[in-house]
């Protein structure tokens, strides 16, 4: 959260609003577990379920098609049944799903309750920054919504400490992915205590419970404008009512959703989740042990807290675009250390360190760069009437990019070779920063209609 968002939340005294953001955040705790528990624990399970290469991609993969699928039919659930009920139910099904995991007998078993937890996690990753932008005063919003982005990478620091804490333990990988069904009940308990979100509540026509909410969320801060907000959301409400998905793809909003649509597949094809589902695969590949690998990858996770913190921090000072360059400069460099260190038989012989060295550099540059700042602008770019509708479309071809980058991460280092895939990222992020340069606008405090402008 940025130093303005820190001064505001003290000064509106608001303890309910911070409880229910926290809350709603632990959806993107779920999505930050399931991300990294998956890297430690593949390194027993190839072993103990006899998973070849493809049911090691499948494994990782089938949350992923999973989340495509749940993102799909979270925007149907949230309005239909709330924002708040949606969540209750995925913290269910991750509940179902993570158990599911830990008692699977056979690899394809394990897919399959992977592809359940994935519906979760999909639908997770779309409604909790829903939930937590339609709650939040205007002023603050921004930095409740990047609270959400440091729950994600706060979950795989998470999982990469229980992954390291449950080695040597019997049918450790179980543990591992049981774990999971903690924080998943946690969700689903804790959405039970707090209310549907305004903007739900005008939407099915229970004005007048809308209000008492708004009240009740924003009781000691002064500034306060219950009716202007309500007035707000009425006129949201009535502008996506009146606008269609197939209006994304024509017209004013067309150059924006290929903006929203760039960084979607560009967060997934410089090869993140490479790094966050193989960094003990990759490091083990070094020579190093299984409990080595390990431990290096704690490493991975608290860089990824780190810079994720850094980021929030900086984004209302320097602004989005300057953390996107700056961060996306960054990646097509790591990724090259990492191509030469595995091309160079010397170098995996006596300095492994080069390996964690690379990868460090890589996921700080994405922790400030990709990693908040995609999920920030998809936020802002929208018109309000169309907002939702496009972030449910980006997010669903976020998914996709991030299940054909995991599903082809081991066939393609057989084929081309572990440094030719790094080399492949490289190419593909360079693409990416000249794509950025010249398509991507600033929106730090920019109206709506100058940033369409630009674009069109």
């Amino acid at each position: 959260m940025s130093v303005s968002f820190v001064k505001e939340m003290r000064s509106s005294g608001n303890g309910l609003l911070v409880r229910i953001s926290a809350i709603a955040a632990i959806g993107g705790l779920l999505f930050g577990y399931d991300t990294g528990v998956i890297s430690g624990a593949l390194l027993f399970i190839k072993t103990d379920l006899h998973a070849g290469t493809f049911e090691q991609q499948a494994i990782v993969a089938a949350v992923l098609l999973g989340a495509m699928c749940g993102a799909l039919l979270s925007g149907y659930l949230a309005d239909r049944i709330s924002r708040k009920w949606t969540k209750v139910l995925s913290g269910c099904v991750y509940v179902i799903g993570a158990l599911g995991c830990a008692f699977s007998l056979t690899a394809p078993m394990l897919i399959g309750f992977r592809f359940l937890l994935g519906i979760s996690v999909g639908t997770a990753s779309f409604v909790a920054p829903l939930y937590i932008s339609e709650v939040s005063p205007p002023r603050v919003r921004g930095g409740l919504v990047s609270f959400n982005q440091l729950a994600i990478t706060s979950g795989i620091l998470l999982a990469y400490i229980v992954n390291f804490a449950f080695q040597g333990f019997p049918d450790e990988w179980r543990w591992m992915l049981g774990v999971a069904a903690l924080p998943g009940a946690a969700l689903a308990i804790g959405m039970l205590t707090v209310p549907r979100t305004p903007r739900w509540l005008v939407m099915h026509h229970h004005d007048d419970h809308a209000r008492e909410v708004l009240e009740q969320l924003r009781d000691g801060d002064d500034e306060a404008d219950i009716d202007g907000e309500l007035d707000d959301i009425e006129e949201a409400n009535q502008n996506e009512q009146n606008t269609h998905v197939r209006a994304l793809f024509s017209g004013r909003l067309r150059p924006l959703l290929l903006v929203g649509i760039a960084l979607a597949v560009a967060q997934q094809f410089v090869g993140v989740n490479t790094v966050i589902y193989y960094a003990p695969t990759i490091l083990s590949d070094t020579g190093l042990g299984n409990s080595a690998a390990l431990a290096q990858t704690v490493a991975v996770g608290v860089t990824n807290v780190v810079f994720t913190i850094v980021a929030v921090l900086l984004l209302d000072r320097l602004g989005r675009r300057a953390l996107l360059l700056t961060g996306t400069v960054g990646l097509p460099v790591a990724l090259l250390i990492l191509g030469v260190y595995f091309s160079s038989a010397s170098l995996q012989a006596d300095y492994g360190w080069v390996a964690l060295a690379g990868l460090l550099l890589f996921i700080a540059a994405f922790a400030i760069g990709l990693g908040p700042v995609f999920w920030l602008m998809i936020s802002e770019i929208f018109p309000v009437g169309a907002r939702s509708k496009a972030m449910a479309v980006c997010t669903i071809v976020n998914w996709g990019a991030n299940f054909l980058v995991a599903q082809t991460f081991l066939s393609l280092s057989n084929a081309i070779t572990r440094q030719g895939v790094f080399f492949l990222y490289a190419a593909l992020a360079v693409l990416s920063l000249v794509f950025f340069a010249f398509r991507v606008p600033e929106t730090k405090g920019r109206p709506l209609e100058e940033i369409q402008e630009e674009l069109t």
